[in-house]
């Protein structure tokens, strides 16, 4: 990383990066190798992260040049944010051996952040996280100072009011509106998931995974015996998907 960043002999396109240009890069190294991760590729997995902790070092490397911290104080903080989460592992005689105790995690965390300018109980959460895994972030957060419903029925409750509510907007024709309720659905939906301890986003690619095995081994059925599929009429096409189904359970 030096050699490229280097002023005399480095890497022009290298050199013209910054933290904002490389970003969306970081986002999508850390997608493949979920999805390394997804399709049990170990190879590939092994290539998407060092892929990803070349973005690491990128960013410590222009951050250095900055004067700001270096790839040291990167290791350093990641440590140190170990040690004082894991008490029960690292702490005293006494905290090792209070052991794990429910909630702790997230009570260090919540000392760290009211250590900050923002130390609101939804500070912190990305804004450029994936919409799914930052709707889940913020109700986790809410529901940590109590903001919550007691169990999942009230969840199941909600949902059905936010459908009720899309309903009447899909009547009004008022697209703005419609989007709106979609997304209070959509909010409802995941904290559901959050309270079924499912993750939302892991969800959702497994089931995006799902549509498109199923889908594929629909289209190679039809494509082999010589049809297309846009030649199939929605009737046909419904029996391929089960089939489909059939054979890939």
């Amino acid at each position: 990383m030096d050699c490229l960043r280097d002023r005399n002999n480095g890497c022009p396109w290298d050199l013209e990066q910054d933290f904002s240009t490389i970003a969306p890069y970081t986002i999508e190294e850390a997608y493949e190798v979920a999805d390394a991760i997804a399709r049990d590729d170990m190879p590939a997995l092994r290539d998407e992260l060092g892929d990803l902790l070349f973005q690491v070092v990128f960013y410590a490397r222009m951050a250095q040049e900055a004067g700001a911290f270096d790839f040291g104080d990167i290791v350093a903080g990641i440590c140190d944010k170990m040690l004082r989460r894991h008490p029960h592992v690292f702490g005293n005689a006494d905290e090792r051996a209070a052991g794990l105790r429910e909630g702790s995690w997230e009570r260090i965390k919540a000392e760290e952040r009211g250590q900050r300018d923002d130390s609101g109980a939804l500070a912190g959460v990305a804004r450029s996280l994936p919409a799914l895994k930052r709707a889940q972030k913020l109700g986790k957060r809410a529901a940590g100072v109590g903001f919550d419903w007691p169990d999942g029925s009230g969840v199941r409750d909600k949902i059905r009011e936010e459908f009720d509510e899309l309903e009447e907007a899909v009547g009004t024709g008022e697209r703005g509106q419609v989007e709106e309720e979609f997304g209070d659905l959509l909010f409802a939906m995941v904290n559901l998931a959050r309270h079924l301890d499912v993750d939302a986003e892991t969800a959702l690619m497994g089931a995006n995974l799902k549509f498109e095995r199923r889908f594929r081994e629909m289209e190679r059925t039809i494509t082999e015996s010589g049809g297309r599929l846009q030649d199939h009429g929605l009737e046909s096409l419904d029996r391929e998907w089960r089939a489909a189904k059939r054979r890939l359970a």
